[in-house]
């Protein structure tokens, strides 16, 4: 049969309408995610819980204390764990308790070595033979804000014309000679002048005008020191009680920035006076004297030295350091202690000796009166408390390698060791960070 021009137009139809009807259901049925618009966005995504990594912690090994720092070698340098943490911190808004933290990994290392010629001897751990060098690789870290790294060269520009004095005992020197390599990667300081033991210093800075002093004065007031270089007494301190130390005092007022500290001295035998009259002593041989304790002499001093500061209208800056910890285990310096951790422990993993929380607390007591009177007087006083952050670094002292290679001619040689004292380089140096930081935010 011959189909006419009518029919064939209405088969025609037909077929379209099927054909699109086919495309329509296909359409329907098929996933939508398949048929992207070009330049949309999802503005919501699923979070999908495969992309989350779970945090392992090691099934072995001691869990307080932390890991060294890896070294894989990849195609491109992976970011640090020190640049992970520190670029999710928040800025730095308002105060920041700059001494309550963690020490974290710091690839970079110390910005000197061994070969400074300021350090003394007995704090050269590298020079003398220490094995480990993990305990240099480390940095403090404010757990609510970031602070950066010591920079010597604008410290030094800050500090044109300037004085800076650190008064104190022998941890005080451990501190100025850590200042004094970080500054020296600048200018080499020029000393200009010494005590007859050298316990009293002074260095200056040509290019800047700068000049830094450290001034032995152990007890911050008048005292007389019968023992030998070994610390050997062979009588009882004569402390006076009322009476600042000529050493610092005399030139308190020429200095733009200085820092005192005091405490473990006070732990020796001592008769104590007041207007030149023996008041009672500390574990004294002297039958006649009270027993007052080293806790009485230490607040005594501490009220009177920092009431004399507070009113005497003085115009620069003035940090009070609190004492920092020791870490002898199985005795103290002189009965064989020792300290053979290489890492750093997490914070509550020790805990501060009994004699050492005496000092703490009478510390942050006198500082606080101080500070309120200190206000009220328009004098710039500030704390310096280094507590924490020392005790979590028991692998930062000498140990046996205060001497020179102890274990050369045996591994069994008994050597004294020095679990007090910080090696340099070494966590010491953090302390410049932090005093920067708040020389920095006046």
């Amino acid at each position: 049969m011959v189909m006419n021009q009518k029919q064939k137009r209405w088969i025609g139809k037909s077929v379209i309408a099927i054909c699109l009807m086919g495309l329509v259901y296909c359409l329907f049925l098929s996933d939508p995610t398949e048929y992207e618009v070009p330049g949309l966005e999802t503005h919501f995504p699923e979070k999908s819980l495969e992309s989350e990594q779970p945090i392992t912690v090691p099934e072995d090994g001691d869990q307080d204390e932390i890991p060294l720092p890896k070294t894989d070698v990849a195609s491109e340098p992976p970011i640090s764990e020190e640049e992970d943490r520190d670029r999710f911190k928040p800025p730095n808004k308002g105060k920041c308790n700059l001494f309550a933290g963690d020490w974290i990994p710091n690839t970079s290392g110390p910005i000197y070595n061994e070969s400074c010629p300021s350090i003394e001897s007995p704090q050269n751990c590298m020079k003398n033979g220490r094995p480990d060098t993990g305990y240099l690789y480390w940095k403090w870290s404010p757990r609510d804000c970031s602070i950066p790294k010591f920079e010597p060269e604008k410290f030094l520009e800050m500090m044109r014309n300037k004085h800076w004095a650190l008064i104190g005992d022998s941890i005080t020197r451990n501190h100025v000679q850590s200042l004094l390599c970080m500054l020296s990667t600048v200018e080499q300081a020029i000393q200009v002048y010494h005590d007859k033991g050298y316990r009293s210093r002074r260095w200056h800075f040509p290019s800047y005008k700068f000049t830094v002093s450290v001034i032995w004065s152990p007890f911050l007031v008048k005292a007389a020191i019968y023992e030998d270089q070994n610390g050997v007494s062979t009588h009882e301190v004569d402390l006076h009680l009322d009476k600042i130390d000529d050493e610092w005092i005399d030139q308190f007022q020429g200095f733009d920035y200085m820092i005192i500290s005091t405490g473990k001295w006070f732990l020796k035998a001592a008769i104590y006076y007041q207007n030149n009259e023996a008041l009672g002593c500390h574990a004294c041989s002297n039958g006649n004297l009270s027993e007052l304790g080293f806790d009485f002499a230490y607040r005594r001093t501490l009220r009177y030295v920092m009431n004399t500061i507070v009113s005497s209208n003085h115009k620069g800056t003035i940090f009070f350091r609190t004492s920092t910890p020791d870490h002898f285990e199985n005795g103290e310096w002189n009965t064989g202690g020792t300290c053979t951790k290489t890492t750093p422990v997490k914070e509550g993993k020790l805990e501060l000796k009994e004699v050492q929380k005496i000092l703490r607390e009478i510390e942050l007591e006198e500082f606080e009166k101080a500070a309120a009177k200190a206000s009220r007087n328009g004098v710039n006083l500030k704390l310096l408390d280094m507590v924490s952050l020392s005790l979590m670094r028991p692998d930062g002292h000498p140990g046996p390698y205060r001497q020179y290679h102890p274990f050369e001619h045996s591994k069994y040689a008994k050597v004294q060791t020095d679990c007090l004292h910080w090696c340099l380089p070494g966590p010491i140096d953090s302390w410049n960070d932090i005093l920067m930081e708040m020389v920095v935010k006046g």
